[in-house]
């Protein structure tokens, strides 16, 4: 995790008493910053770098290692969480292998994804993720990849021939219905209708198209107002098979 996303982890984090700012600073320099002991400079670099109003630190340091029960315990060369407050804290702001995972998957994006749509898709997407709007992130990566799918087409001739060529072979009402602009997609054909088209054209494979149908139920279930709760899980099994099966794979 780097220092800014702390802002996402903690959207509070500006309000924050003194005391509290240095105690989540602290934890974020000894869980992430590979810090055996925190040092006074340590915590006011935290402070600069979010452009926050730094207070006396080394005062504060100091206290938070006098109280009772203290917060801090002092170690040569600087301090040390308390064991008891650093476990609520890997409670609270803790993340899960797989959730470092999938933000460093989006992350490493941008420079992958030529078309500032997808660019904007891929900024909401992690934007939704990190503070655990799990349904929007389910529907932001669906926006992403399958934008990513539509242009992947568009960008050559011999596909684009191909899948209009697959209209009309597996919807042969369509008579007339040809793709030529990217507007024309959403204009002539549904999306599970774009999905089957590619399949007949043999433009994706099989197991690409089962992944797709399956990943728009899923993106339906969680765009639509429902009890079913959309999970940390289920929206990390969306975005990585999304994003390495679409938007990596279709280059």
């Amino acid at each position: 995790m780097k220092l800014l996303e702390l802002l996402h982890v903690e959207p509070k984090l500006g309000t924050l008493s003194p005391r509290e700012k240095i105690a989540l600073f602290s934890w974020y320099l000894q869980t992430h910053g590979s810090m055996d002991v925190v040092t006074t400079g340590k915590v006011r670099e935290c402070f600069a770098k979010l452009s926050l109003v730094e207070p006396n630190v080394t005062l504060y340091l100091q206290r938070m290692s006098k109280t009772s029960p203290k917060e801090l315990i002092a170690v040569r060369g600087g301090y040390k969480l308390e064991g008891n407050l650093r476990r609520r804290m890997d409670e609270k702001y803790g993340q899960h292998p797989t959730v470092i995972m999938v933000q460093n998957l989006l992350a490493e994006l941008p420079n992958k994804v030529p078309n500032i749509a997808e660019k904007v898709f891929l900024k909401e997407t992690l934007n939704c993720y990190r503070v655990q709007a799990f349904r929007a992130a389910v529907v932001m990566a669906w926006n992403l990849a399958f934008d990513h799918l539509q242009r992947w087409v568009l960008a050559d001739a011999g596909r684009l021939a191909k899948f209009n060529a697959g209209i009309l072979a597996r919807y042969p009402k369509k008579t007339g219905v040809a793709i030529n602009a990217f507007d024309d997609f959403a204009d002539e054909l549904k999306e599970s209708e774009i999905i089957e088209v590619c399949k007949k054209a043999d433009l994706i494979s099989k197991n690409l198209s089962q992944i797709l149908e399956e990943k728009l139920r899923r993106r339906n279930i969680a765009a639509h107002p429902s009890n079913v709760a959309v999970t940390q899980h289920q929206a990390d099994d969306v975005i990585t098979d999304l994003v390495n099966n679409v938007v990596l794979a279709l280059a």
